[in-house]
């Protein structure tokens, strides 16, 4: 083989341009047979090919080889720690990118202006502001605040992480606005919900020459949609068309999925049609975004034409297409359908998976609902916090106590998940339907938030099944308090009165 010729043993640029072919055309077999050959030749611990090793790896999507051997090798400058930075921050292993920068300001490196944009990028994604405001002041110290691409990644990062106004004033503070940096705050203000502060920006923009593209209106848009003001939507498509922007699919897929959001479910469909006549065709973005809107049944006939529809049109393998297609069946009681949707993806994301547990949950089937979550578990996929709620609420209605309390645990210690108030419900429901009416309120006892009305509405319609009459008096009491105008409580509290024959306590709660 070529890359073994004995004239490249003495000459490391050889190799790592080598190397750096590999990596190009992600030739992962070939570039490990050139590091066994530098292995065995004892090259392969020089910091230069190395690093290059380390790119190879990342390009290949191998980020583990990339780790073992950026772990294995000394690190006597900085290059190898801006290769695996950049390597996951490529992959999308934006926690990863975030923890090696940090172990790099440990040892003293300094920062390194060409990798700030890309630890930025990943502090964004992960909501990390704080390690984003601190390499903030680094770029200060460093002077580096006239470099625009890290004043960009700033804007942006402070954007994602809900810090607007910061975004804002590094915004004001750039000599050199430019469209992506209008667009990361554009952004930031659309998802506050104040899109009307995007607009007035991009107005402002315009009169010193920085022109909307179709990205800035369809983030304007996006954000009209989910407040569901339909006259800023259509003043919006107005300044489009003005400007001379042809409203594309994005545009019409973001106010179809606003309307959904708003359970504006018949203008939905219409806004669906009529980018159809406007000669537009759905994408599977488009498709996965009406299917909520055909959850109850007067619409579930149209959510079996957008299923027949997605057939059509090639998009029914999509993974989010067939998550929500499992998700609407699932909540209508439709699980023969659902469990055959769901066998058939052969991607599944985790929203695939909870639509179903969930659907088996909701409607009785709790021991397949359990099957389902050890299944995923099994294969692999990593449950998140409506995971549990799911596979909680199904040991609820079971009435597996052990196994609920056992999963409960296990969120906890294995995947890291912090109880939130929907598992403390699922858990008090879990104990007081089981007649644990004391430990249940020893669970409230000890939570760390202060309980909901669902929390205490679970215990009194416990302690009315159990014949509980001081824990639900106590139950009342909060529900009282976190919801004064509510009579259907009180109807509860009445009837286990009734049932232990305590007229007097009924006749006061008539009159409360």
């Amino acid at each position: 083989m070529a890359i073994m010729h004995r004239s490249f043993q003495s000459s490391p640029d050889a190799y790592a341009n080598l190397i750096e072919m590999c990596a190009h055309d992600r030739r992962l077999k070939s570039g490990k047979l050139l590091h066994a050959h530098l292995i065995i030749n004892g090259l392969a611990r020089l910091t230069s090919l190395a690093t290059k090793l380390i790119t190879f790896y990342a390009e290949c999507g191998q980020t583990s080889d990339a780790r073992k051997l950026f772990d294995k090798i000394p690190k006597t400058n900085v290059h190898p720690w801006i290769s695996i930075t950049r390597a996951y921050t490529r992959r999308g292993n934006y926690q990863e990118a975030i923890d090696v920068f940090c172990e790099m300001q440990v040892e003293g490196l300094g920062v390194d202006r060409y990798l700030i944009p890309s630890i930025l990028k990943a502090c964004g994604h992960v909501l990390d502001q704080e390690t984003g405001k601190k390499i903030h002041c680094l770029c200060l110290k460093k002077s580096f605040e006239s470099d625009v691409f890290i004043t960009t990644s700033l804007v942006d990062m402070y954007s994602k992480c809900g810090q607007v106004d910061k975004a804002k004033k590094v915004f004001d503070g750039m000599l050199d606005k430019d469209l992506v940096a209008l667009n990361a705050v554009v952004s930031g203000y659309s998802q506050k919900g104040i899109a009307e502060e995007g607009l007035r920006l991009v107005e402002d923009m315009k009169l010193i020459g920085v022109k909307p593209d179709v990205v800035t209106w369809n983030t304007l848009l996006a954000g009209f949609s989910k407040k569901g003001d339909n006259l800023l939507v259509s003043k919006v498509f107005e300044l489009m068309s003005y400007d001379g922007i042809e409203p594309d699919l994005v545009s019409w897929t973001s106010v179809i999925s606003g309307l959904v959001q708003n359970f504006r479910y018949d203008e939905a469909f219409d806004t669906f049609k009529n980018m159809m006549k406007q000669g537009l065709y759905p994408s599977s973005a488009t498709i996965s975004s009406l299917l909520p809107a055909c959850m109850n049944a007067v619409n579930l006939k149209r959510g079996k034409e957008v299923h027949g529809y997605a057939i059509v049109i090639g998009v029914v393998d999509d993974v989010y297409v067939k998550s929500a297609l499992v998700d609407m069946y699932a909540k209508r009681g439709f699980i023969s359908q659902a469990k055959t949707l769901f066998c058939k993806t052969s991607e599944k994301s985790i929203v695939t998976w909870n639509s179903m547990i969930f659907g088996y949950a909701n409607h009785g089937y709790c021991e397949e609902a359990i099957q389902l979550f050890k299944q995923m578990e099994r294969e692999g996929e990593k449950p998140d916090y409506l995971t549990f709620v799911a596979v909680l609420s199904a040991c609820s209605h079971a009435g597996l106590v052990e196994l609920g309390k056992s999963l409960f645990n296990l969120m906890q210690e294995k995947y890291d998940i912090s109880p939130r108030l929907e598992h403390y419900a699922c858990l008090v429901d879990l104990l007081g339907r089981a007649g644990k009416l004391d430990e249940a309120y020893d669970v409230i006892k000890t939570m760390p938030m202060k309980p909901d009305l669902f929390i205490w509405g679970a215990l009194l319609g416990a302690c009315r099944n159990h014949d509980n009459i001081d824990l639900a008096e106590l139950a009342a009491k909060h529900l009282r308090e976190l919801e004064p105008g509510s009579k259907g409580n009180n109807m509860l509290l009445a009837n286990l009165y009734a049932d232990i024959g305590s007229w007097g306590n009924v006749e006061k709660l008539k009159r409360w």
